[in-house]
């Protein structure tokens, strides 16, 4: 490294731009990785945080079921369908509708799911919703925004009920959730049946020559037997209204910025090469190899790379933990682990391209033979 630390010195306003450009990408990329990852949060972690292996979504009775949470229905039938299935330990209902929690003089959109004990979040404080008795469990943060306690009376919908307890918090489609029993939720909801099935499986291996799958899957013949769809919880989340379009939005943006950030350090490095000829070619004529020149061009377009996406790394998380407080953005070590990597990787792709120039460089033209 010994000529590419003598050339970022000579050259170090060149570089240092350059450095200055790769940290503002990767500024922007790891605070847009960071609102992805608080935006699906905020849209989906009611159903991803679900202790199950799948979602069974339904249809009423000559309709095709389709992953929708807000066009799924599950009656009777397809409720005990599930539940007698091979490899199935529990089918669970759980219903999910949005309605509006009022709490004194405040009101705040929520979503209201109706479920078992099995599903609820983790308790902060209080107990469970008892079926019988019109409570509900609210979320630590609503409950701490809108000065909702244990014990207070809160109306879900039009349904006047109790504060049981505080859960974790949990959200759908960027509305906070309220557990209650399934009873008091089809009240709130006006809606007779749930909306899906919460299927574990028992965790038996099954004969996998027959393409089901094994291990904890639940079988999936059940879905022929009903007019159902059984699909991952990861795959569920592409049932939320809005969520599929937002992370993919999100997802291609990302994708564009590591291609601009590829480019543009390919372009400084092509260019660099382009003026470095004549220096090139002496140190050819010297005894220099290519491979050395190459390996040295690419530590060097290493050291930019990596100091660059370090500082932004830094930078982006700075910034993420400042709008943390009014804006969703998951904080964590993949929020920073993957941009940073990503960016040196992808620019030492566009440098490897651009580098290879030297190769090509006659070490004649450093004694004058082709000026």
């Amino acid at each position: 490294m010994f000529v590419a630390l003598r050339d970022i010195r000579f050259a170090r306003g060149r570089f240092a731009l350059m450095g200055a450009v790769v940290t503002l990408i990767t500024t922007l990329v790891v605070f847009l990785y960071g609102l992805t990852g608080g935006l699906a949060r905020e849209a989906s972690s009611a159903v991803s945080g679900l202790p199950v292996d799948r979602i069974v979504f339904g249809a009423p009775a000559g309709a095709s079921p389709e992953v929708s949470f807000s066009n799924s229905t599950i009656g009777p039938e397809q409720r005990r369908a599930w539940a007698q299935a091979p490899g199935v330990s529990s089918a669970e209902p759980f219903g999910v509708a949005m309605t509006r929690l009022t709490a004194g003089r405040t009101a705040v959109s929520v979503s209201a799911f109706g479920a078992s004990d099995a599903l609820l979040p983790a308790l902060v404080s209080g107990h469970a919703p008892q079926p019988r008795k019109g409570q509900a469990a609210v979320s630590e943060s609503t409950a701490r925004e809108n000065g909702i306690r244990v014990g207070d009376r809160v109306t879900l919908g039009t349904e006047r009920l109790t504060v049981s307890g505080l859960t974790a918090d949990r959200s759908f489609g960027h509305a906070p959730s309220v557990w209650t029993s399934l009873p008091t939720w089809e009240r709130v909801s006006h809606q007779q049946h749930p909306t899906a099935l919460a299927v574990k499986g028992d965790g038996t291996p099954r004969d996998t020559s027959t393409g089901s799958d094994s291990g904890a899957a639940p079988d999936a013949s059940a879905s022929a037997r009903t007019t159902t769809k059984a699909v991952s919880v990861d795959a569920a989340l592409a049932g939320i209204d809005g969520y599929a379009a937002e992370h993919g939005t999100l997802q291609l943006i990302q994708g564009f910025l590591f291609a601009v950030s590829a480019l543009v350090v390919g372009a400084f490095f092509t260019v660099w090469t382009v003026q470095r000829k004549p220096d090139i070619a002496v140190l050819k004529a010297v005894g220099a190899s290519s491979a050395y020149l190459v390996r040295d061009a690419l530590a060097q377009a290493l050291v930019v790379l990596v100091a660059g996406a370090a500082l932004g790394g830094a930078a982006g998380v700075a910034g993420g933990a400042l709008a943390a407080a009014s804006v969703p953005f998951e904080l964590g070590a993949a929020t920073v682990t993957v941009p940073v990597l990503a960016m040196v990787a992808l620019g030492l792709a566009g440098s490897a391209l651009a580098v290879r120039r030297i190769t090509s460089v006659d070490p004649l033209t450093a004694l004058g033979a082709t000026r």
